[in-house]
């Protein structure tokens, strides 16, 4: 069908500069009846324009089209305009000095590039932002930057070297509308401070150990208590320094494979199948580009978390990025993780003192959170080039750095929205209502019997996990208890059970 397509905006300005960019999330067309339609292709939407929304066949037409209807994004501009001649786009500037679009081209030519264009200041107009407040996450008024000589006000979230956005699609704002951090706040209103100290406890090792198996890595006792320690002081730590990052990671992996600075060699994750045959899933950067990438993550990590950002958009795009960047030999995935949780209590969305375990989560939906790494991943990997040495150690041969610098975090925003939702429900609320009914039908239970301690426990954990009621078979366990006694403490537990909607029924 695109073959009887004119292509137009971003679309047309890769095909005609040949950009070697990752996808756009839209790509638009125009189609000479008078319909205008769309779909979604391969995950990106497809938008097919009528005649009269056609923008014309030059540089600046297409480029107006874009920042129009299909947004900003910085690795297609940044590869166009080391594509264009400087006088192209001064002649686009020209031709409309004091236009919208024209003034942003303009401006993030010179941000871009580093390079001033043959132009004069402009002394009149009003200001106008790069990214619409409306359309994208922005950073604070308090950090916006103005830029006198275009007349324009930077409030994109990073840095030239580290610069995601963020759109605000419809499932983020239904997410936020949902306000889950006042849920939760209302779920852990309903029990005794005991059941939330029991809780608590468990929470942070069954993270740990969640977090860890992700990974398929089984750490012992030592290592367990050193990262649910991390995960205690998360709301207070400073997570954003490279001090900071270094220290985090010598606390979570081994000492032999801990490191005293990001890595000065490739990255990459992979599978061996054979002493000749490996697969590689994905590419970090190269090791020269990594040290701006890291200074600009961390730049653009702490203005997130200055601005009034929904919180959990901050940690998908301080999270992922992080994994993304893979900074260090071990440890990336654990310390993404961790860094999720760092916002969410930094930011007060969690419940202090209290951790959702967001990993339990990830692994039970295991595919998805592999899905959500791969949206960037696999795309990424059409484009880098490598090979393997004697040695075992990957080279990458082409220029990598733009595929990393300008990432689109919509999709793990919506994602990581989708965890945490989760979380909540079946995760952090199941958990509270399991204790609550342990606890109640002990007590209860303690008025018609005086068990020992374990007995008690597992009668009523064999009661819970038989929903009501343990099999005749499992009844043997109590031989000591008359008949009256046994169906006296079921229907204890059995009462409880149906004070609760999930996960018991």
């Amino acid at each position: 069908m695109k073959q009887n397509l004119t292509p137009i905006g971003y679309t047309e300005l890769i095909r005609r500069y040949k950009l070697d960019v990752l996808p756009h999330w839209k790509e638009s067309y125009l189609y000479s009846k008078q319909v205008k339609k769309s779909y979604i292709e391969e995950g990106i939407i497809v938008e097919i324009y009528t005649p009269r929304y056609d923008p014309g066949t030059s540089l600046g037409d297409h480029l107006t089209f874009a920042l129009k209807y299909e947004g900003i994004n910085l690795e297609i501009l940044s590869e166009l305009f080391r594509s264009v001649s400087p006088e192209e786009i001064v002649g686009f500037v020209k031709s409309q000095p004091t236009g919208k679009y024209a003034r942003i081209i303009w401006f993030l030519y010179e941000w871009l590039t580093g390079d001033p264009l043959p132009l004069d200041n402009l002394k009149q107009g009003n200001y106008v932002p790069v990214l619409d407040a409306e359309k994208y996450y922005t950073v604070s008024r308090k950090l916006e930057k103005n830029s006198k000589r275009h007349r324009v006000i930077n409030n994109l979230l990073g840095t030239v070297t580290y610069c995601p956005m963020v759109r605000k699609t419809e499932t983020l704002k239904k997410f936020e509308k949902m306000n889950l951090d006042e849920k939760a706040q209302k779920i852990i209103k309903q029990y005794p401070e005991e059941i939330l100290y029991r809780a608590m406890q468990y929470l942070y090792t069954k993270e740990t150990k969640s977090s860890f198996e992700i990974e398929k890595e089984y750490p012992d006792k030592r290592r367990t208590a050193r990262f649910v320690e991390l995960l205690r002081s998360a709301a207070t730590s400073d997570a954003f320094s490279r001090e900071e990052l270094v220290q985090l990671q010598k606390e979570i992996v081994d000492e032999r494979f801990a490191m005293d600075d990001f890595r000065d060699f490739q990255n990459y994750v992979g599978q061996t199948l054979s002493p000749t045959r490996e697969i590689v899933f994905f590419v970090a950067p190269k090791p020269e580009d990594l040290p701006s990438m890291m200074e600009g993550w961390i730049t653009c990590s702490k203005q997130m978390m200055q601005s009034e950002i929904d919180p959990v958009v901050i940690a998908a795009v301080v999270g992922f990025g992080f994994v993304f960047l893979h900074p260090f030999e071990d440890g990336n995935g654990r310390l993404h993780r961790y860094l999720i949780h760092h916002v969410l209590s930094a930011r007060k969305f969690t419940p202090p003192g209290l951790i959702f375990p967001v990993s339990a989560t990830m692994l039970k939906q295991v595919l998805k959170y592999d899905e959500t790494l791969e949206k960037f991943s696999r795309e990424l990997m059409r484009h880098v080039e490598y090979d393997f040495g004697d040695n075992g150690r990957i080279t990458v041969s082409n220029e990598t750095a733009k595929y990393y610098r300008y990432l689109n975090m919509t999709y793990q925003s919506e994602r990581l929205y989708e965890f945490v939702s989760d979380t909540i429900e079946y995760e952090l609320q199941p958990e509270l209502e399991f204790l609550d009914i342990f606890e109640q039908s002990r007590r209860k239970i303690r008025e018609i019997v005086d068990l020992p301690n374990k007995k008690l426990d597992l009668f009523i954990r064999l009661c819970i996990e038989g929903k009501g009621n343990i099999s005749h078979k499992k009844r043997k366990l109590f031989d000591y208890l008359t008949e009256e006694e046994f169906e006296e403490m079921e229907q204890i537990v059995s009462n409880e059970i149906k004070r609760y909607r999930s996960p018991f029924q």
